[in-house]
């Protein structure tokens, strides 16, 4: 049996790099969540995101097929993770990575309590911003909106087993910290 790792963390954090990484130093697979939005420009169905109807969507949560989901308010689009894939890849033997925000990482911890709960954080606040701004992607406004929410999550940061800083430019370190957290959770004999 594989093992579940849930990866939260704010907004500009450096997730995806480090989960990049991350996948570099053993049998990591990536759960593929589904979501209600449009495709962006460049996005493929199936592998960035599986792209559904709402109708689809609700029809999963109905039948009980999400692990977890949130809509968000700022555009009205579903996001969640799929059960059956995820439960496949864990029979496999393959460790699963789960990269959700925090509200549905509670919801996983309380379906999977052996799972390994990684919370990544930017060094500083400050650092955050200016993560966030350097995309030069998003207006004031939006990047405004991902501060509040970063704030909100981080208080969610010591509901995780870790905390992993992903200091500037240290994204191999930071994946090399997960990995070593995933393998030493392998030898936890749960009584």
């Amino acid at each position: 049996m594989g093992k579940l790792i849930v990866v939260s963390g704010p907004s500009g954090g450096g997730k995806s790099t480090v989960l990049k990484e991350l996948c570099k130093l053993g049998d990591y697979r990536f759960s593929v969540s589904a979501t209600t939005r449009a495709p962006r420009e460049g996005e493929r169905d199936g592998i960035d995101y599986c792209f559904v109807s709402e109708r689809e969507f609700l029809d999963k949560i109905s039948d009980g097929e999400m692990l977890e989901y949130v809509k968000y308010a700022g555009n009205g689009s579903y996001y969640g993770t799929p059960k059956g894939p995820v439960g496949k890849m864990l029979g496999e033997g393959h460790d699963v990575i789960l990269e959700i925000e925090v509200f549905g990482a509670m919801r996983v911890k309380a379906i999977f309590p052996d799972a390994v709960m990684i919370f990544l954080t930017p060094p500083t606040f400050e650092e955050l911003e200016k993560r966030l701004r350097a995309r030069g992607t998003e207006t004031e406004e939006t990047i405004q909106k991902r501060l509040e929410t970063a704030k909100k999550e981080m208080e969610y940061a010591p509901k995780y087993d870790y905390l992993v800083k992903n200091e500037f430019g240290m994204q191999k370190k930071a994946a090399i910290e997960i990995h070593r957290i995933v393998e030493s959770s392998k030898n936890i004999q749960y009584m």
